[in-house]
């Protein structure tokens, strides 16, 4: 039972690092943005987290510094694909080429740095709950904000006003500009606040979930979380699920390897990114679910004037 209760932590802990870079991408994706360099902006925040870490000493700082990464990278992005209406999807890729190149430069003179040691979190009584408390009540704090920022952001889209103007913008950006709406700032706001989240992901990624710096530590998980919020149809709570369920994915070969079986670890390293090619190969069997659920101007630039 403690293995299963240790496995279900851990499943936790590697969801988490998805399900924040995937919100993150779920809000630009609701404003009509698609930003494929999730996976760059991830990379920085995981280096400016590590090192800020690294230089003070403090977990939150190293916390604030990758969001700020993260929300600088996607403020760029947002000026060339909003304002100067560059094409989001190569945009986005160059983003990504530049945020791995970037930061293994900036991180080689911490590729042999080590993190001061890691404090351990339980909630009072719950966290001495047989099973149940190393499985649930012994997580690092990122992991409850995690679950609240799903619950905030159910209510902030669909019961509140400044939701319903963004959805709308996602929808139909020229209606929301008939009506007065600034279609542009509504946009680049919610591209900096998505990849906010995605630096929060990435620096989660080299304070906690691999306290350490190497290049190249994040191995696809940006473009497993753009996958989600497809996979997710655009709902923060199937966001969740499926962030735990690959988070599963990912630390069951570990699981598998602790109690001997015997499977080739190449195939085992293989097992989240075969999952994703498979979760994504069957929803597609069903594009008119897709667009019903999809932003109707996803991706599609928004001019004014006209």
């Amino acid at each position: 039972m403690d293995s299963y209760a240790l496995l279900f932590a851990s499943m936790l802990n590697a969801g988490t690092v998805l399900a924040l870079a995937a919100l993150g991408l779920l809000i630009n994706e609701k404003a009509g943005i698609v930003n494929l360099g999730a996976e760059g902006m991830m990379l920085c925040s995981a280096i400016a987290g590590f090192a800020a870490v690294v230089g003070s000493g403090n977990d939150w700082i190293g916390f604030a510094a990758g969001a700020g990464a993260g929300a600088l990278l996607a403020a760029i992005f947002g000026l060339l694909v909003i304002w100067l209406n560059t094409n989001q999807y190569a945009t986005g890729l160059a983003l990504s080429l530049f945020g791995a190149g970037f930061s293994a430069f900036a991180g080689i003179k911490y590729v042999q740095e080590k993190l001061p040691e890691r404090p351990h979190f339980s909630i009072p009584l719950l966290g001495d709950i047989p099973v149940l408390g190393p499985a649930l009540f012994r997580q690092h704090p990122m992991v409850y904000l995690a679950i609240a920022l799903v619950a905030w952001l159910v209510w902030f889209l669909y019961r509140s006003r400044t939701g319903l103007v963004l959805r709308s913008v996602g929808e139909s950006p020229e209606s929301a500009h008939a009506l007065g709406y600034p279609v542009r700032r509504i946009r680049l706001a919610a591209v900096v606040a998505g990849g906010a989240l995605c630096g929060l992901a990435g620096a989660y990624i080299s304070i906690i979930y691999t306290p350490l710096w190497v290049e190249g530590m994040v191995a696809g998980k940006g473009w497993i979380a753009l996958a989600l919020t497809t996979f997710a149809t655009w709902r923060p709570a199937r966001v969740l699920l499926g962030a735990y369920l690959f988070g599963g994915v990912t630390m069951l070969q570990f699981h598998l390897q602790g109690i001997g079986v015997e499977v080739p670890s190449e195939f085992l390293n293989m097992l989240p990114y075969v999952a994703t090619i498979v979760v994504l190969a069957l929803i597609s069997r069903n594009p008119a679910w897709i667009r019903i659920n999809m932003p109707a101007s996803l991706g599609k630039p928004f001019y004014p004037g006209t």
